[in-house]
């Protein structure tokens, strides 16, 4: 208690919004194949597997060239927007699942996942990291990789129990709420990001510290 107290309160607020989103994601990410496979027109472990690999080609692909837009434009606002911005596109994702039927459907749907992440992620690091604070660097990655396991694994388990009980709608709605929640969240810290004083952060420190 005594050492969370001490995390400021941007990287406490990050720490939620990640806890939300990846819980959301974590209720279907398990159970999407079967999904597919059940209720897509000829969806197969083939369309399966090239569903994954659009997701991971797509946002490898373009989170590099955004995160160095990123960079090259100093400040935090541009990385606030793209943080809000591809968080609130991602939880959408999941409402467009209800609706399709057809490999291509999915294929697009993960396309858009990917965009959105690749605008989320760059920024959600690179804000984050910079409000760590000076020599708790290990304990605050390790406070958001903690929480997210946790709350991932705890989801996969409700998604699966959800999934056979009511189907997979249900799951889809939630997975968008709770996207939703993680962007309502970060509101929280629009005036420490936009009207924020110079940085207090792990970066913060002069060349000669």
């Amino acid at each position: 208690m005594n050492k969370t107290s001490k995390i400021n309160k941007v990287v406490k607020i990050m720490v939620f919004s990640d806890l939300f989103i990846n819980s959301g994601w974590g209720l279907i990410s398990p159970i999407l194949a079967i999904y597919i496979i059940g209720n897509i027109k000829n969806g197969d472990a083939e369309v399966v597997g090239i569903a994954v690999g659009i997701y991971w080609l797509v946002k490898s692909i373009l989170q590099i060239p955004i995160a160095n837009h990123l960079d090259v434009n100093h400040g935090e606002k541009d990385d606030y927007y793209a943080l809000i911005g591809g968080t609130l596109l991602t939880s959408f994702v999941p409402l467009g699942f209800i609706f399709a039927t057809l490999p291509w459907h999915i294929y697009l749907l993960q396309a858009t996942h990917a965009l959105g992440m690749a605008f989320a992620l760059p920024s959600w690091w690179a804000i984050f990291t910079r409000h760590i604070e000076k020599k708790r660097e290990a304990f605050c990655w390790s406070l958001d990789s903690s929480a997210l396991g946790l709350g991932v694994g705890v989801c996969g388990i409700i998604g699966g129990i959800i999934a056979k009980a009511f189907g997979f709608i249900p799951l889809f709605i939630a997975v968008s709420v709770l996207g939703i929640i993680a962007s309502i969240v970060l509101l929280f810290i629009t005036k420490d990001i936009l009207l924020k004083v110079p940085r207090q952060g792990v970066f913060s420190v002069t060349k000669h510290e």
